[in-house]
């Protein structure tokens, strides 16, 4: 009977753990880059709202602290097969280059008890990332109408009115809102839009009831654009501008940015 080697059972069980919260991890797998194939420790994948999430994960059971340059090559394997993240798993810890090369970038510098507590919140980052992604491309939607446009297709109503029947500009505002609140955990989140039109309850006291509310109301955002876009059609009117800068109207920013929480359009 042969004994498996300590650094066998750090890797099976970091490749257990991701199992065991619902992704597909592998180990010692070869994965085809844009350049070059490479050799890797723990590979994980799952999928959410029809995104695929891809992890690199090294498993390092050393008696010495991991160094810069090992960093550095699991930053150009990421890069390199497109992946999401990449961790560095070590019970020795870091030295200083190596956290330095890590910071601000997507590999995660951890020990394996840390891992355990804290792969939940890495989860709920992607998963933020999903709903950023297509609340982005149902504002560009938005945008792309004139202001009168979104007004006579009801995407929006007049400044004064108060409260509106619905504001586009107010819901996508809440929106992101709510995400960056999200990203940085400050629960519990207003989610009040100041519409009659109103989709799910006002506040998230979690990650769950967030969720929840921007289901309802990015495919409630998504239908009202659809609807009125169809009717533009129908009418002729439909004309979208991918670029509209009209009377200070902007895009909203991005999610990292800080954002006023929205009172009316």
């Amino acid at each position: 009977m042969s004994i498996q080697p300590d650094w066998y059972h750090f890797q099976e069980t970091i490749c257990n753990h991701f199992n065991s919260i619902g992704a597909r991890a592998q180990t010692n797998v070869t994965v085809q880059g844009t350049r070059t194939s490479h050799d890797i420790d723990i590979f994980v994948k799952t999928k959410f709202l029809g995104q695929d999430i891809t992890w690199v994960v090294e498993a390092k059971k050393w008696n010495h602290r991991v160094n810069k340059l090992h960093v550095l090559a699991l930053r150009t394997i990421v890069s390199d097969i497109g992946a999401d993240k990449g961790f560095i798993i070590s019970e020795k810890g870091f030295q200083l280059g190596a956290v330095e090369a890590a910071s601000d970038s997507n590999i995660l510098l951890t020990t394996l008890s840390d891992l355990k507590s804290q792969t939940k919140h890495y989860i709920q980052d992607e998963i933020l990332k999903t709903y950023q992604k297509r609340l982005i491309l149902l504002e560009n939607r938005y945008w792309s109408h004139s202001k009168k446009i979104r007004k006579q297709y009801g995407l929006r109503g007049e400044i004064w009115d108060f409260p509106v029947n619905f504001s586009g500009h107010n819901l996508l505002q809440t929106a992101h809102w709510a995400i960056n609140s999200a990203v940085k955990n400050d629960y519990p989140i207003d989610l009040e839009t100041y519409m009659i039109e109103k989709q799910g309850e006002h506040t998230a006291n979690n990650f769950q009831e967030l969720t929840n509310w921007l289901n309802l109301n990015l495919n409630y955002m998504d239908e009202k654009i659809l609807t009125a876009e169809m009717q533009m059609i129908k009418d002729k009117n439909f004309n979208p501008d991918l670029y509209p800068r009209e009377d200070n109207e902007l895009p909203i920013k991005n999610m990292f940015t800080h954002f006023e929480k929205p009172n009316d359009e």
